[in-house]
């Protein structure tokens, strides 16, 4: 839980709490899961519980000393808006955020009913971004959510797909990140899914992170969408299209 990540778009993961409970489609192959025990095994102090949800107060100042610029994903291994999370170590974690502004700090929640129970009562610097899972039609409602929080930057992650999202309203999201499942039992995602997602980004003008197919083997699937990579970034998009339409009149 530290400076090391491969998560394609973020820099870094901090972990003040570990484990979670499963809540919709998406946590039925939980990576987290499968990591949490695995660091178990291994010896790792912070997962001597498992996949039982553990605060770990100890953790919160570690962003503090990092003094490089970072983007970082807060709680990689667990949901840091369950529950059973009380509201104080919320707040402390906020404050953290707070305190470290030369960080990027990604949140990223499916229990999005809490977080805007909570929004309010919490501070938000421009330096933190939320955002609410959507793997599935079912889930769409979480937007509305998202949209009552005063994040500098509001964004989706469609991960893992799991059908076709069609006519999102995209009205007051500033980015979305798509991804196939990976891992045991990884389910299929259509491209025709993807390729409408990413189309209806571009009509948006909405930032459009394309992570990867997913898959038993996500190496080897790659995260190629028609031949390129899709990396946008929030404040990114109008420049990209710039480049991309002037490459194309050459």
């Amino acid at each position: 839980m530290g400076l090391g990540t491969k998560i394609e778009w973020t820099e870094a993961t901090w972990n003040p709490v570990t484990g979670c409970t499963k809540i919709s489609e998406g946590c039925a192959h939980c990576y987290a899961e499968r990591m949490s025990h695995r660091l178990r095994l291994m010896g790792q102090p912070n997962y001597v519980n498992g996949f039982e949800l553990t605060l770990h107060p100890h953790v919160l100042p570690m962003p503090l000393k990092w003094h490089k610029p970072k983007s970082i994903f807060v709680n990689s291994m667990s949901d840091l808006f369950h529950r059973d999370i009380p509201l104080d170590f919320i707040s402390r974690t906020f404050e953290v955020m707070v305190r470290a502004s030369w960080h990027r700090f990604q949140v990223l929640t499916k229990r999005a009913e809490r977080l805007a129970e909570l929004a309010g009562t919490l501070p938000w610097s421009d330096n933190i971004w939320m955002g609410v899972t959507v793997e599935h039609i079912s889930w769409v409602s979480r937007m509305d959510y998202l949209r009552k929080v005063p994040a500098a930057v509001r964004f989706l992650s469609l991960e893992p797909l799991l059908g076709h999202l069609p006519d999102l309203d995209l009205k007051g999201i500033d980015w979305v990140i798509l991804g196939g499942e990976s891992g045991p039992g990884a389910r299929h995602m259509e491209k025709s899914w993807v390729i409408d997602i990413q189309q209806q980004c571009r009509r948006a003008n909405v930032p459009f992170f394309f992570k990867q197919w997913g898959g038993t083997s996500k190496k080897r699937a790659g995260r190629l969408l028609d031949g390129r990579t899709f990396d946008e970034m929030p404040g990114e998009t109008r420049t990209l299209r710039k480049v991309c339409k002037e490459a194309c009149q050459q």
